[in-house]
């Protein structure tokens, strides 16, 4: 039974994710980009390719999730959709899905953004290990987690560039006392 529950609420949190883009997507539609960083294309697909292998039904016989595993699941997908509705909204206009700035793009330092430089790829990850919890057999939630997060730093990078291009001083301080998305590590 808990392992319905947990699939039906990973799925729902999946579901609810997505939505929170739906708003942010529409607000920056209108916005001009005025520069972009292609290279986060890669980190894209290599963050794609992390979540293949967690949706991924490779297992042994008789595999189950243990129970502490699919309470896991549980906490951690509400968790994560919420920090990715709270940081898109705080987004707003800004959000895009491949790294870029537009012409009136500002620094957001508000909100999740004051805890974490960038809480959505904390979100997604949080979301990967949700799957991973609820879903997959471990040894193929830890091949996930490498291309996923090679391709969450190149997304990173790729942002840090942009930010620090446009935003100088403002950014060093920001980036100085932020978190980027792990905790411990600038």
């Amino acid at each position: 039974m808990l392992k319905t529950v947990a699939l039906v609420e990973l799925f729902l949190c999946w579901m609810a994710f997505s939505l929170g883009f739906v708003g942010p997507r529409k607000q920056a539609m209108g916005q001009k980009r005025v520069v972009r960083a292609r290279a986060s294309r890669w980190g894209i697909l290599l963050q794609a390719l992390g979540f293949t292998l967690v949706w991924a039904y490779v297992r042994p016989a008789g595999f189950e999730k243990s129970a502490p595993a699919l309470i896991a699941s549980m906490i951690l997908g509400p968790l994560s959709v919420a920090l990715a509705w709270m940081a898109a909204r705080n987004l707003g206009k800004q959000w895009r899905y491949e790294a870029g700035l537009n012409e009136q793009h500002e620094l957001i330092q508000s909100g999740p953004y004051r805890w974490v430089r960038h809480p959505i790829y904390v979100s997604i990850l949080g979301m990967l290990l949700a799957t991973g919890a609820a879903w997959t057999w471990w040894p193929m939630l830890v091949a996930a987690l490498i291309p996923f997060l090679a391709g969450t730093e190149i997304r990173v990078r790729s942002e840090h560039r942009l930010l620090g291009e446009r935003f100088q001083e403002s950014f060093i301080a920001y980036r100085s006392r932020v978190r980027a998305y792990i905790p411990f590590i600038r």
